[in-house]
């Protein structure tokens, strides 16, 4: 005795459609929410305001003649910044935020020491790419800024 294959009528190919679109739109949602949820906010403010002393600060920062050598190994950051001679730079104040390109979760504002012209801290980083927003202060007052994109091998 053979059984017979039911037929393919237009309820089953309604049902097949809506179940494809459903998971579509599903997929759709859930990536949707994740961009958002993930998206690390605004870097300035008010970008117009921003803009208008830019090019001052741009200026100064590259009167300063300051190069920035970042170095992660063995569970230490460092930083080492040099003037337009070559030596350590004249920095009164350095800070540096460190966290993924991607989100916030990891965001971390760590105390640096600093030693022979290096800054440095202990950090536990794990594989991949961070981005470090480093701001640091000359003394006479000119502000420097840098984003500097940072891989740690795994």
């Amino acid at each position: 005795m053979t059984e017979m294959a039911k037929p393919l009528t237009g309820r089953k190919v309604l049902m097949i459609a809506v179940a494809s679109f459903g998971v579509i739109i599903a997929v759709n949602l859930v990536m949707a929410w994740q961009a958002v949820s993930t998206f690390p906010g605004l870097e300035v403010d008010n970008s117009y305001v921003a803009s208008q002393t830019f090019n001052e600060e741009k200026l100064a920062q590259d009167a300063l003649g300051w190069t920035v050598s970042p170095e992660y190994s063995d569970g230490k950051l460092s930083f080492v910044i040099r003037d337009e001679d070559g030596l350590p730079a004249k920095v009164a104040e350095f800070k540096a935020l460190v966290g993924r390109t991607t989100h916030v979760r990891d965001d971390m504002t760590p105390d640096f020491d600093y030693v022979g012209g290096i800054f440095t801290t202990k950090l536990d980083l794990a594989p991949g790419v961070w981005l470090v927003h480093l701001d640091a202060k000359a003394a006479d007052g000119t502000e420097f800024r840098q984003r500097i994109d940072l891989f740690v091998k795994g």
